[in-house]
């Protein structure tokens, strides 16, 4: 999950206009599409909530592509939306049934792509073992968080860091546990 530096994921109204921004830091690293390649190939499925889901469309009508290729993708949603491909499943329920019940009996890496009420459940009910958090260089205000209404202490260990040229920094953290 990408978010400005303090904490948002997107503006109140859903609009992530602000994420095109950039900087220029000369010590950072080169982001290599080729790791970026590999990393997606080790994802087994994508869970997202139905505004992540509505921001996908968004850039996909924009010419920006289908982030999520053919990968089994669940939007979390109680909302009717539209279903552009056959990799699509809306589910309305149980997330821990959901994932403890469906998805890890048949995949091994499900990465839960957001959004701020999605990543915090997830916190809640113990079901995420690491957090990646790609720290944009930019300060918006105000707008939706990234752990949206989490209500108690996560504890987590600091594995990775990175900073990139374009000014972006990406946190990577073990899971310890919800306090």
């Amino acid at each position: 999950m990408a978010a400005s530096l303090d904490g948002f994921i997107a503006r109140k109204d859903g609009r992530v206009d602000w994420m095109e921004t950039s900087d220029e830091f000369a010590g950072g690293e080169t982001m290599d599409p080729g790791l970026v390649e590999a990393f997606l190939e080790t994802i087994d499925c994508y869970v997202m909530g139905s505004r992540t889901y509505e921001t996908a469309l968004g850039f996909e009508a924009r010419g920006m592509g289908w982030s999520y290729g053919d990968k089994p993708t669940f939007v979390l949603t109680s909302r009717e939306l539209p279903r552009v491909r056959d990799s699509v499943e809306f589910y309305c329920g149980d997330l821990a049934q959901l994932v403890n019940g469906r998805l890890r009996p048949g995949f091994r890496t499900i990465w839960f792509v957001g959004g701020g009420m999605v990543s915090a459940e997830c916190l809640r009910l113990g079901l995420a073992d690491e957090v990646r958090y790609s720290i944009l260089p930019i300060l918006i205000g105000d707008g939706i968080s990234f752990f949206e209404k989490l209500d108690r202490d996560v504890a987590l260990h600091l594995v990775e860091v990175k900073a990139y040229k374009n000014g972006m920094v990406e946190l990577r953290y073990e899971v310890r546990g919800v306090g």
